[in-house]
């Protein structure tokens, strides 16, 4: 490997590879989930915080409502991998057009995916752009109580990629598009890009990455450590 950049890079996929979720997508899916245990009109706060929830706050909702969380969050997984693979075949979650510079990137770097959206979800969005082929290793969560503990920050998920590379950690670089992706980037050792997408455009950082970018085609110009 040459000397003085990164040999292994890990990316976020939503936001980073392929077009955030609508909100709207997640909450009509997450108030289908809801009906499936009787509930029709569940409070909107809880809905919004539904799609992006804690473990605590899944907890303290599904109490609310009878339900165990370990029952209704499979369930609502299982609704938001459909609502999504529905909005890919309309075109509403289309993959960026950046992405093609992965092609040559791979040529002499690993490259990974680990994403906070389901697993099942990931490899349905890498096969329906046929690129499932530029990544050694991917990670979506599993579709369990315990897969939503271990997403980002907890670096979890990170650390699994990077066991399955055996690479060293000051060799890798992780290229995220929130907070979550830069905490759990340094709780695994490794050096992070803040990608400045439009949809990220005010938006505010808790801690300095060692790179922000706006593109995709800038990922090969970085250095380790030179942000």
């Amino acid at each position: 490997m040459a000397s003085g950049r990164y040999d292994t890079v890990v990316f976020d996929a939503d936001g980073v590879l392929v077009a955030p979720t609508d909100p709207d997508t997640s909450r009509l899916a997450i108030e289908k989930a809801f009906r499936t245990f009787g509930v029709d009109r569940p409070q909107r706060e809880h809905v919004d915080a539904l799609v992006g929830v804690t473990p605590e706050e899944l907890a303290r909702i599904c109490e609310t409502y009878g339900v165990a969380p370990e029952t209704f969050w499979p369930e609502r997984d299982r609704h938001l991998v459909r609502a999504q693979r529905r909005a890919l075949h309309r075109g509403q979650k289309p993959l960026y057009n950046d992405v093609a510079t992965l092609q040559s990137l791979g040529t002499d770097r690993d490259l990974a995916i680990v994403s906070n959206n389901q697993h099942e979800t990931i490899e349905y969005v890498l096969g329906f752009f046929g690129v499932e082929g530029l990544f050694e290793t991917v990670y979506g969560r599993e579709q369990t109580v315990e897969g939503l503990r271990r997403k980002k920050p907890n670096p979890y998920y990170v650390e699994r990629a990077l066991s399955d590379l055996g690479v060293r950690n000051e060799r890798v670089l992780f290229v995220g598009d929130s907070n979550c992706d830069l905490a759990a980037a340094s709780e695994a050792g490794v050096d992070s890009a803040f990608l400045r997408r439009s949809h990220r455009a005010e938006y505010a950082l808790d801690t300095r990455p060692t790179h922000e970018i706006s593109s995709l085609t800038e990922v090969s110009d970085l250095r380790p450590g030179t942000g």
